[in-house]
């Protein structure tokens, strides 16, 4: 069973925390990678261009004569040979649309926070309801720098904290995210990853109820 320290508001380490059953993955990278890939490929927006010789504004009129210059022939200052010219097999526009399934979306996600585990990188934070200031997420995170030796920070909030964001958003090293949104690019490359501890009660958290479902449950024991 996977555990996981909880650390109070000021950055006091008070427990550790077991969790649900079925974030005890096995923690297989290859597949990890996969699902960063997609995640990665999705956020580029594939607008690199360059232009050919028949997009380049310019006169197409012959600038010298044919023969009688000593110099090569040439025509049209489009050309790619000119400073200015088009470009030859530049790159173009593209657009790649990589998809990965729900189930691989949630099995990704439980595989990245076991890995974060398996580091040391993942804690519990209680009482985020009580972050109402700049100045105490601020504290939050210089204590768990002195604790825990990292510098970048990603909190993981439930749905009843959500507003404790507008204070975290403020701060140069971390950063929030909704716990049910959180994917697994967003947790594997997130530093130490900080989760509100009231995120892993089901009743107020639907996503953790759908992981803990038999259906999921049953498609990741199938493909171990």
């Amino acid at each position: 069973m996977l555990k996981a320290q909880v650390y109070s508001l000021k950055g006091v380490k008070t427990a550790d925390f077991n969790l649900p059953k079925v974030f005890d993955v096995e923690v297989n990278k290859n597949f990890l990678a996969q699902a960063i890939r997609v995640y990665e490929e999705r956020a580029h927006v594939g607008l690199r261009s360059t232009k050919t010789r028949s997009e380049i504004n310019r006169t197409t009129k012959k600038f010298y004569k044919q023969k009688g210059t000593g110099g090569a022939r040439h025509g049209s200052r489009r050309a790619n040979v000119f400073v200015g010219g088009g470009v030859v097999f530049g790159p173009r526009p593209l657009r790649r649309v990589l998809t990965i399934s729900s189930q691989m979306k949630i099995k990704s996600r439980l595989t990245a926070i076991a890995a974060k585990v398996a580091e040391h990188e993942l804690i519990l934070v209680e009482g985020l309801n009580k972050l109402n200031k700049t100045k105490i997420a601020s504290e939050l995170t210089k204590n768990l720098t002195k604790e825990l030796k990292s510098k970048r920070f990603t909190f993981l909030l439930s749905d009843t904290n959500a507003k404790t964001g507008m204070f975290l958003r403020n701060l140069k090293n971390s950063v929030s995210v909704p716990f049910k949104d959180a994917s697994a690019i967003d947790i594997w490359r997130g530093g130490m990853v900080v989760v509100d501890k009231e995120a892993f009660e089901i009743k107020k958290e639907p996503v953790v109820a759908k992981a803990l479902s038999g259906k999921v449950a049953k498609v990741i024991k199938s493909k171990k």
